[in-house]
């Protein structure tokens, strides 16, 4: 299954999963005026951070909010980039947080599970409910398929659902994991964890260990490392034997180039470096 794909590749590669959520004003100038074309500039800024990253990344997150953006043209860097990061073997989360249900779902799932945008894993929004997830559910097992989904999130206004109590004293969030896990049983891979994960933010780290014994068969996706706050001694939390969970970065390995001299130059190499560098930082506190 894909999920033990994912693990082996953290055990050997390590827990960096690089965001590729790319905005056209994050590419340096002068490599941005090669170009003729958004699309163009966008995708080959990809291919060099990716050319750069390859084998040291566990996987690559490429959020989809950034190419719509630029319409037709972003979608078409967006394809290309989830076919070059195909052609080097590793593996893809497309952050697309899908939440709708029935048909509509189903559609979802086919548009990024197939076509032209297949991809690895994608992450879902379940706070709709959990007929949300079934029709992603049939591509995890016959298709070797995975999802992030959404959990306890790393934006500021988090508490505002996820932390809302029931009557019998639980928290949203922690009956969502509940019924997360429930399902996940049925997709589970031969490394003790399930082909169904979640997204858990690493900003807050009050409830983490909690949230790492309670769901000891889900993967997660954490985000907040780095520009959002988190550091790796919040992110060891949510680990589990040096795995269990992929650690995401965008802007700060994207950005990386600015905190170097005449980084605009070698921005691929400063990304390389600054890969490096949150690898070894979280594997130096676990």
């Amino acid at each position: 299954m894909i999920i033990d794909k994912l693990f082996e590749t953290v055990a050997k590669k390590g827990h960096v999963c690089l965001g590729l959520d790319t905005s056209i004003d994050y590419l340096p100038e002068n490599f941005k005026n090669q170009f003729d074309n958004e699309e163009d500039a966008i995708f080959n800024f990809n291919k060099k951070i990716i050319e750069a990253t390859k084998d040291i990344v566990a996987c690559y997150k490429v959020q989809i909010a950034y190419y719509e953006a630029l319409g037709l043209k972003g979608l078409n860097a967006y394809k290309k980039t989830l076919d070059y990061i195909k052609s080097t073997q590793n593996i893809i989360i497309s952050d697309v947080k899908r939440g709708d249900i029935a048909k509509t779902a189903e559609m979802y799932a086919k548009a990024h599970f197939e076509g032209d945008f297949e991809t690895d894993f994608i992450t879902l929004n379940p706070y709709m409910g959990f007929d949300t997830l079934e029709p992603f559910l049939p591509y995890l097992k016959n298709k070797e398929k995975g999802i992030f989904a959404l959990l306890k999130t790393s934006n500021p206004g988090f508490k505002d659902i996820q932390f809302i109590e029931s009557k019998n004293g639980k928290k949203v969030y922690e009956i969502i994991g509940e019924k997360i896990s429930s399902i996940a049983q049925n997709y589970m891979g031969n490394n003790e964890y399930s082909s169904l994960g979640a997204v858990v933010g690493c900003t807050s780290t009050e409830e983490g260990q909690n949230v790492r014994n309670t769901l000891k068969n889900i993967f997660f996706l954490i985000p907040g490392y780095g520009a959002q706050g988190g550091a790796a001694e919040e992110v060891s939390v949510y680990l589990k034997n040096k795995n269990g969970g992929v650690v995401n970065s965008s802007r700060g390995i994207l950005l990386g180039y600015k905190k170097y001299d005449n980084g605009e130059k070698n921005f691929d190499e400063c990304a390389r470096k600054e890969t490096l560098k949150m690898r070894d930082d979280i594997l130096n506190v676990l």
